[in-house]
């Protein structure tokens, strides 16, 4: 394994995305496309954002420039672009660990829309915020009952390690379930409302 050269002050930040990639040279050297391909064969995408290959490209650069990973090789079939496959090295392997016991013992501060948009949610009539509340419930259905089939299937041939962030991902989706349905409800009730200004 290549030694990169330590970058003095150097601290890559930490995302989901770049643990993600850094996992996936740690199993073996391997080329950016193959990347996004196991992280969507393994479903892992739900977890990941890789729906931009920029995004992808930009990490690896990204990890290259601070020295968690080195180039191993680079080649070029006949009429196909240059294909370059990293390696990861030490610093990167100590820096995955590091990640991952941050990641796994220390709750973040994360922005997501929906919280937010509960925020304020009187700049919509509560008739429209009901009904805004009563499509994601069933969103919400729909996403429960695809994962639990994926974590039947998944069981058949998997190990549980390969299907603990599914088993999450269904407990707190179920939690959020339960919470938009009491709203919902609230709403229906008036026993939540408020007079629209807007």
């Amino acid at each position: 394994m290549r030694q990169a050269p330590m970058l003095e002050g150097m601290s890559t930040r930490r995302s989901p995305l770049a643990m993600a990639l850094l996992s996936l040279v740690g199993e073996a050297p391997m080329h950016a496309y193959r990347m996004q391909q196991l992280i969507k064969e393994r479903h892992k995408d739900d977890v990941v954002n890789v729906a931009q290959r920029n995004s992808v490209y930009q990490t690896i650069e990204r990890l290259l420039r601070d020295g968690l990973i080195a180039v191993l090789e680079t080649s070029r079939e006949e009429n196909r672009p240059e294909k370059t496959v990293y390696e990861l090295t030490d610093e990167g392997r100590e820096t995955l660990r590091q990640w991952m016991r941050t990641m796994l013992s220390t709750p973040s501060r994360e922005f997501p829309e929906f919280p937010a948009a509960l925020a304020f949610l009187p700049v919509l009539e509560p008739e429209d915020a009901r009904a805004a509340l009563e499509t994601r419930v069933v969103a919400i259905e729909a996403r429960v009952a695809a994962l639990r089939t994926e974590l039947t299937d998944g069981a058949r041939f998997l190990p549980r390690i390969f299907l603990v962030e599914s088993e999450y991902q269904l407990a707190v989706l179920k939690a959020e379930l339960e919470y938009v349905r009491g709203l919902v409800e609230n709403l229906r009730t008036d026993e939540i409302t408020w007079d629209y200004r807007m």
